[in-house]
């Protein structure tokens, strides 16, 4: 799994897809593959976003992706923070965009998480394994679901929403690593913290 090859899942859980865009980029000759059956453990480490407002730990330094959306509530701006192990078949995302003021202020938040879950299953044609309510740390209203995509990818998604943003925590997984990582997977969205506006 590539940045690449993740981003249309990742645009997909944008709250107002369908008018999202993604270049393709040219394929890659296929690497051999690792004869390893244990997965590398890698070195997690708490990473800060850049504008100090989340914390969370990641398997090394995460990429960051910028993408500019038009939505019905006019340009909005996702922001992708992408880790993936060497060796495993998983990727750790968290994703951000803010609202524009008067639609942050004027909706409700679970109205948010759910037009973020319905355009999510649709969008990556997916099927929803589960969903509960919860809540962040410090009690911003949110969603975990977990989907099947139909290649089978198993994504644990985590969505908040915070003083006008909307964070999504993923880990996207294949079913046998899913089973092998379910407890890393659990710890990583459980270390996501929402760092509120001084």
């Amino acid at each position: 799994m590539t940045i690449r090859c993740l981003l249309p899942l990742i645009a997909a859980t944008f709250l107002c897809s369908g008018s999202v865009s993604v270049a393709r980029q040219p394929k890659r000759p296929s690497q051999p593959k690792p004869t390893a059956t244990q997965p590398v453990q890698p070195q997690w480490k708490l990473f800060t976003a850049p504008d100090g407002r989340f914390s969370i730990l990641m398997p090394g330094m995460p990429q960051r992706e910028i993408q500019t959306q038009k939505t019905y509530m006019g340009v909005i701006n996702l922001e992708i923070f992408v880790a993936q192990p060497p060796k495993q078949q998983v990727a750790y995302l968290v994703t951000y965009n803010d609202f524009p003021h008067s639609y942050g202020q004027m909706t409700n938040p679970q109205e948010i998480l759910n037009k973020a879950q319905y355009m999510a299953l649709k969008t990556t044609k997916s099927n929803l394994v589960r969903q509960r309510n919860i809540r962040s740390s410090n009690g911003h209203p949110g969603k975990e679901i977990e989907y099947v995509n139909s290649g089978g990818k198993i994504t644990k998604n985590r969505m908040y929403v915070a003083e006008g943003r909307l964070y999504q925590v993923m880990a996207i997984t294949t079913r046998k690593q899913h089973k092998t990582l379910a407890r890393t997977i659990t710890g990583y969205l459980n270390s996501f913290t929402v760092v509120l506006k001084k």
